[in-house]
């Protein structure tokens, strides 16, 4: 089959003799622009180290994210040449859509031995604090975590800490949003809530105007990353990492973080 031709400047040109310039222009492009040309990331509402500007649980931009973790994910991704789209979702929604799909990643994840395979992992970026809070008025001291199982435990579904204690036989009542957790404590919906040290006194005050709360107990510490899907080359993750140790060395990722708890 004869190939079409192409007019330029009043001569005919075979098709064939554009194409192939063209077809040499592909191949010599870097590998790296080729197969990964876009990353999707995403986060939740969870202030201070994710948060939403518009005070709203989801974002579509970049733009409209903040936060600890969130300036320290975008100092990486300005150590790199990839594309990204950077988003906020409810967090059991964002971990499913992460899992099993290639150039996805999440942030904050807590690194724990129960995730360990389920991701690669870049980091660390910060650490959490597993505390459980008490209501202003509540007489409730704690020992043990073990003092806890006679309690009712509001938690946030997916997150690492309330299906640590699911998983260990405590009653947790979970719900898609953390931020009613602390009215559920004033309200005596549930005797203590499961959060971060730092997040738990934040939102209560935010979002309910509720000062005072009583850390009981802070059970375990936990280190939080970036979490990229098993689907993603290991190239991408290491070009990763080595932007983050990068911008460490460089006293970046120290000053977001004094930025935010000075």
């Amino acid at each position: 089959m004869k190939a079409p031709a192409i007019f330029s400047r009043g001569r005919a040109i075979p098709a064939l003799f554009t194409i192939f310039p063209m077809l040499l222009v592909l191949n010599a492009l870097p590998a790296a622009a080729q197969e990964y040309d876009r990353l999707y990331i995403y986060t939740e509402n969870y202030p201070p180290y994710n948060a939403s500007v518009s005070g709203k649980n989801f974002a579509h931009t970049e733009d409209g994210i903040t936060g600890i973790c969130t300036d320290m994910v975008k100092e990486i991704l300005s150590g790199v040449d990839y594309d990204y789209v950077l988003k906020m979702r409810d967090w059991s929604l964002a971990y499913e859509r992460v899992r099993g799909r290639e150039n996805h990643a999440l942030f904050c994840t807590a690194r724990t031995e129960e995730r360990e395979n389920q991701f690669q992992w870049v980091g660390p970026l910060a650490s959490i604090k597993w505390t459980l809070f008490a209501a202003p008025d509540s007489d409730i001291t704690l020992d043990s975590l073990e003092d806890a199982r006679q309690y009712t435990i509001a938690g946030y579904k997916g997150d690492v800490m309330s299906d640590y204690l699911i998983a260990e036989g405590f009653e947790v009542v979970t719900s898609v949003s953390g931020d009613q957790n602390p009215l559920r404590l004033t309200l005596g919906q549930a005797d203590l809530w499961v959060t971060d040290g730092v997040v738990g006194p934040l939102v209560a005050k935010e979002e309910h105007k509720i000062t005072g709360l009583k850390p009981v107990l802070v059970f375990r510490e936990t280190p939080m990353y970036l979490a990229v899907s098993n689907q993603t080359d290991k190239s991408v993750v290491d070009r990763l990492q080595s932007s983050l140790d990068n911008a460490r060395d460089a006293g970046k990722i120290s000053a977001i973080l004094a930025e935010y708890t000075r």
